[in-house]
Parts: structure tokens; sequence; C-alpha cells
């Protein structure tokens, strides 16, 4: 049985506004067993200490490489890129814009 990890760029989170530091890759374990909940005090936990485990790395080339290196199972998620739509503050008031 290989170990499965998923490598992919974190997205920025709501508390970012620009676009620095988005050019990182990230490698998650993925879970080798289902979570647990205690029964006192409700908390979630899981068996296998790997699947809290996130590594960073500078590209995705250096990502799959560790990878290999250690002979994982891995599945490359690639970035969706947005679409930049230039707007102009003149066209709100174009004749030919479209109410």
């Amino acid at each position: 049985m290989s170990i499965k990890v998923r490598i992919y760029r974190p997205s920025k989170n709501a508390m970012q506004s620009g676009r620095a530091n988005l050019d990182k890759w990230a490698l998650d374990y993925e879970q080798s067993s289902a979570r647990s909940i205690d029964p006192l005090m409700g908390w979630t936990g899981a068996a296998d200490p790997q699947s809290l485990l996130k590594l960073r790395f500078d590209s995705k080339d250096k990502a799959i490489a560790f990878a290999e290196r250690k002979g994982l199972d891995y599945r490359v998620d690639e970035p969706k890129e947005r679409k930049i739509q230039i707007k102009n503050y003149s066209d709100n008031f174009s004749p030919d814009r479209l109410s």
C-alpha cells in the first residue's frame, strides 16, 4: 500500500487582499484511516499523524521530486487561472451600454 498525497497551489484566504506569495505549492498527505469522535469531549481525532502534515515547496517540480524520491503516490491539482476583465469607469455612461 502506497501513501497518497495531493500536490496543489493553495488559494489566498479571505483576509488577503493582495496576490503576493501565491506562487508556493503545498503537499498534503491524504487520510489513511477514518476520523473518530471522542465520546467524552466530542473532539474529532485521527489515528494517522501524517494527515495533519502539510509541506510547502517553491515550485511544483520540487514537490513532485520530493514525492517521487519518497515513493509516494501523488496527484497534482492544477490551479485555475483567473481571468482579468479590464473595465473603465467611462463604460458605465456609454450610450452603447446594455442596461
